[in-house]
């Protein structure tokens, strides 16, 4: 399993039965690039499409937490990327 790239799925304990269901943060990136493809699909450049994208989220989470808890979250941004954190192995079809 790689540590950087948890499973999308969970196994919980239902009634005595094993269920399967999607993890929130997994769905909601699978959503995403969902869309992302679509957009890309659709003739809009992916720069357009990534800066749309990061303005959306910066702007979402400033209204949720301010300024300054997104400011101090953006400083690790760099190390986190190097450290290949966001790396998404994309599959083509």
């Amino acid at each position: 399993m790689n540590v950087k790239n948890p499973p999308i799925y969970k196994a919980t304990a239902e009634h005595g039965v094993l269920v399967t269901e999607v993890e929130p943060k997994q769905q909601a990136l699978r959503h995403i690039l969902d869309a992302w493809e679509e957009a890309i699909y659709e003739g809009i450049d992916p720069d357009c499409i990534a800066t749309a994208a990061i303005f959306a989220a910066l702007s979402d989470m400033i209204a949720t937490y301010g300024e300054e808890p997104v400011a101090k979250m953006t400083e690790r941004l760099p190390e986190r990327i190097r450290t290949g954190e966001f790396t998404v192995a994309r599959s083509t079809q």
